[in-house]
C-alpha cells in the first residue's frame, strides 16, 4: 500500500504560534493556495480512497486535492488534532509562564505529557492506532491520501514505520506538505518527509 500523507494547508489565526488544537479553524487564503498548488503537483498521481480529519481545515484541504476525481471521502475523528484543553490558543511561551511542567514534558517529547483539561500523548495515540487498523485493510496494491495534523501524523509515522511511539516529536510536517509511506507486510518504507517542493516551484 502506497499512503500519501498531507497536512492541511495554513488557516487563518491572528498568530500562527498559537497552540490550535480541536478548535475548528478554516484554511486562510494562503491554505487554500497551498492546496491549489498541491493539488496541480499531484494531478497525475491516482489514488483509491481518500481519509481525513474531521476538522474543517483538514477536510477542505483534502477535497480540494481530492476535485473531480470521483473518490470518496471519509472523514475519521481518529484523525482530529490534539485536543490541548486549557492551552488551546496559547503560545507555547505562554504555556511556558501558566502551565511550566506541560511545557517542560512537551519540549521532552514526553509521552506523559497530558494537556490540562484535553488529551495526553498517549490518548491520541490510542485513536491514531485504531486508524492505522482501518488502514491495514486496504488492499496491498492501493493508494490511499490521509490529510490531517501534526500531531497525529507524527504517531501515525510511528506506527507505519514501526518505531516505537516515543519518537514521536522527532518528525516534522509543515502546512500542505507531502510525506509518502510504501507499507508492506514486512514493515513500512519511507520515501518522502515533509516535501514542500510544490509550494516552492515558480
Amino acid at each position: 500500500m502506497r499512503l500519501l500523507i498531507v497536512r492541511h494547508g495554513a488557516t487563518d489565526t491572528d498568530n500562527a504560534q498559537k497552540c490550535w488544537g480541536h478548535c475548528d479553524l478554516e484554511l486562510s487564503e494562503l491554505g487554500l493556495a497551498q492546496a491549489e498548488r498541491l493539488r496541480h503537483s499531484l494531478a497525475t498521481q491516482p489514488w483509491d480512497a481518500v481519509y481525513t480529519s474531521t476538522l474543517k481545515r483538514a477536510w477542505q484541504t483534502a477535497e480540494i486535492l481530492n476535485r473531480g476525481r470521483g473518490v470518496d471521502l471519509t472523514r475519521c475523528a481518529e484523525l482530529r488534532e490534539i485536543d490541548f484543553g486549557k492551552v488551546e490558543g496559547l503560545t507555547f511561551e505562554e504555556i511556558s509562564e501558566h502551565y511550566p511542567d506541560v511545557a517542560r514534558l512537551w519540549a521532552g517529547g514526553s509521552l506523559e505529557l497530558a494537556f490540562p483539561g484535553g488529551e495526553s500523548i498517549p490518548d491520541v495515540d490510542k485513536r491514531v492506532d485504531r486508524f492505522a487498523r482501518r488502514l491495514s485493510k486496504q488492499k496491498p496494491e492501493a493508494t490511499v491520501l490521509v490529510v490531517a495534523h501534526g500531531g497525529p501524523l507524527r504517531l501515525l509515522l510511528c506506527h507505519l514505520l514501526g518505531i516505537g511511539v516515543q519518537h514521536w516529536w522527532q518528525f516534522r510536517f509543515e502546512h500542505a506538505s507531502l510525506s509518502v509511506v510504501e507499507s508492506y507486510p514486512e514493515g513500512g518504507m519511507l520515501l518522502k518527509l515533509n516535501d514542500l517542493s510544490h509550494l516552492q516551484a515558480s
